[in-house]
């Protein structure tokens, strides 16, 4: 089974993330479920995926996860930069 790592953009310009092994999925649920949204994402939508990685393992996507939630918000506005324009429109709009 494949993880991501996936950073949102959330309508107050600020940034969550998050790891799941279903991108449109988990978009879909930020954005539209309230029990099984983030309680931070549920107050900041609409939210749109701008930058995602594939890991090997849960474990990978955790620890990944953890390193670009302890950067700045310069660094998370880089990593979403470099990949805006490779996002699929599917997976970015819920």
């Amino acid at each position: 089974m494949s993880w991501y790592v996936y950073l949102l953009r959330c309508d107050d310009d600020s940034y969550y993330t998050g790891i799941t092994t279903d991108l449109k999925r988990r978009l879909y649920e930020h954005n539209n479920d309230n029990k099984k949204a983030a309680k931070y994402t549920r107050a900041r939508r609409p939210l749109n995926i701008v930058y995602f990685e594939l890991c090997q393992s849960r474990s990978d996507a955790g620890i990944r996860e953890y390193e670009i939630r302890k950067l700045n918000r310069k660094k998370k506005n880089e990593l979403a930069n470099s990949m805006l324009s490779d996002i699929p429109e599917m997976i970015t709009k819920a």
